[in-house]
């Protein structure tokens, strides 16, 4: 008895069973040791983002999102497979590194991210909805924010939707704030964005880049010839040091738009508006307006490995229409129809035939050599000793750029008042501002230059010097295209159609026609002063006449 009390005794208090002692540990200890072992088997991303093209200056800097998450996890015992680190915006889809993640994450390598805010993970309807959808799928189970509660319930599905609700909605009145600078700063002039190639960015202004204007200009002028195609334009000027400001070398398509861009000229084309700039332009509007045209006629580069022949596509069929091409037999250059329309009889004609029916046409509509040179000093006499100038232009020019002005005000108003829809209201002020751009540049030209009919006189004069010489080439068949156009071929003989000076030099009978020229050209000391009088005043009366 003795034993077994003592055995009583040595058993009370009775001892606990091990898995009954296990509910009288600490209050919360199985939830933590739960929530441990769960940390350890759940992977986790680790996503930090960056913006580097908007104004999203508030937000950490990757450093110390990196820092906080990694504190996160150490704290939480988060088991961190990978870090993502992506310095893109989030607004609209297509990061490459988010989309990795979230491919990796459909494969299974993880099934939790760990992430600042929300919208370091989306800033647009479609990643916001991807990522609800991966939840809702079981693809993501976890989240897990330093600054944000996120639960994959209902609830929290809730709120993550309206988190990335609040993210986009964000980025669209940002945009919009924006937007609206900008549309007030091109109404002041001032171009609202990163200055184009050719000017750099100072005191919030844009003004000409001292190394790089100069070949911006050389290139209009140059493609403004005719004489380049866009592919030889940019080996040329990439050659002389024309790049992006990145240092990268211009495309063929960089140059199209440049010379497509009117801000050259000291206009803005915003959102298909044309606005007046008040920074310093580096053409005219004039040679922005013959780049245009050139490059609407612009034909098709010429194949390689042709042989240079001199009127190569400069002649048309006079019977046909189809192009006039070049062969070479026997040592001799013929020139013939290529026939690739209908039957022609037109035959062969030999090079230097054709060289001296160009001379012989061009003669008609040209001056004699001594009449010219003759012409030519009067008119440098009448230069000098011109001393008064009319403000009768200019006066008219004002008075025209303000009744410019006064009609875009009105059309401003009839937009407002939705007497005209935008595209009606921004077709016509385009037209208007580009006429008004006109006017200025001429009368900046009459303002700089008083004399500038004198020397249009003189390079008309010069032009009929030059075509009394009896040499050709490609230089000189250039100068011909400026004396005539539709040049053709019929029965061996070249037929063309004068245009502007010497088109009203033919027709217009200042000169009497052609008897008088003829006359001329049979005795140019017969001219009398009264009739180099008549064509002195005749330069105002016929402006054309100034025209090459």
């Amino acid at each position: 008895m003795g034993s077994a009390r003592s055995a009583d005794t040595n058993a009370f208090p009775p001892k606990i069973p091990e898995f009954k002692r296990f509910f009288h540990a600490p209050r919360g200890s199985l939830v933590c040791q739960y929530n441990f072992m769960n940390n350890q088997t759940k992977k986790f991303f680790i996503y930090t983002r960056k913006s580097t093209d908007d104004k999203d200056r508030q937000v950490r800097s990757i450093a110390d999102q990196l820092s906080e998450l990694k504190e996160l996890a150490r704290k939480e015992d988060l088991n961190v497979v990978d870090v993502f680190v992506e310095k893109q915006t989030a607004k609209i889809p297509g990061r490459p590194v988010f989309g990795e993640m979230l491919e990796r994450m459909e494969k299974g390598e993880a099934t939790g991210i760990l992430a600042w805010h929300p919208d370091r993970l989306a800033r647009n309807s479609v990643d916001g909805g991807k990522i609800i959808y991966l939840v809702d799928t079981g693809v993501i189970s976890e989240m897990k924010f330093p600054t944000f509660w996120f639960d994959p319930t209902p609830q929290g599905k809730f709120m993550l939707s309206i988190a990335f609700s609040q993210s986009k909605y964000y980025v669209d009145n940002l945009s919009e704030n924006i937007k609206r600078g900008h549309r007030n700063k091109v109404k002041e002039g001032i171009w609202p964005q990163m200055s184009p190639l050719g000017y750099v960015n100072k005191n919030k202004r844009i003004v000409p880049d001292p190394e790089i204007a100069p070949l911006i200009k050389k290139t209009f002028e140059a493609y403004a010839t005719g004489s380049f195609t866009l592919r030889e334009l940019r080996d040329k000027f990439n050659a002389l040091g024309l790049k992006r400001k990145s240092g990268k070398e211009l495309a063929v398509s960089n140059y199209q738009k440049l010379l497509k861009n009117p801000i050259y000229t000291g206009l803005m084309k915003y959102n298909g508006e044309i606005f007046e700039g008040k920074h310093e332009p580096i053409i005219s509007k004039k040679l922005f307006d013959s780049v245009q045209e050139v490059m609407m006629r612009k034909s098709k580069p010429k194949s390689r490995g042709l042989k240079p022949f001199l009127y190569r596509g400069f002649f048309r069929c006079g019977e046909c229409g189809c192009f006039i091409t070049t062969e070479t037999q026997k040592g001799h250059n013929y020139l013939r129809c290529t026939k690739r329309k209908n039957p022609c009889s037109q035959k062969y004609a030999r090079e230097e035939i054709i060289t001296s029916e160009i001379q012989k046409e061009i003669k008609k509509v040209s001056l004699p050599d001594d009449w010219a040179s003759w012409m030519l000093a009067e008119n440098r006499k009448d230069m000098l000793s011109e001393t008064q100038s009319s403000t009768l232009f200019a006066d008219n020019t004002k008075a025209d750029i303000s009744l410019l002005d006064s009609k875009i005000e009105k059309l401003m108003n009839a937009y407002l008042e939705s007497a005209l829809s935008l595209d009606e209201y921004r077709d016509m002020k385009n037209k208007l501002v580009n006429e008004k751009q006109l006017l200025k540049e001429k009368l900046s030209a009459f303002e700089q230059k008083a004399n500038n009919r004198f020397e249009l006189t003189e390079m008309f004069l010069k032009c009929n010097i030059e075509l009394a010489n009896e040499c050709i080439n490609e230089e000189k068949l250039h100068l011909y295209k400026k004396v005539g156009s539709n040049f053709q071929i019929k029965d061996r003989t070249v037929f063309f159609e004068p245009r502007g000076a010497w088109k009203n030099l033919l027709n217009s009978g200042i000169f009497g026609g052609n008897a008088f020229v003829s006359a001329l050209r049979a005795d140019p000391i017969l001219a009398s002063n009264s009739d180099f009088q008549f064509w002195r005043c005749s330069r105002v009366k016929y402006p054309r006449l100034q025209v090459l």
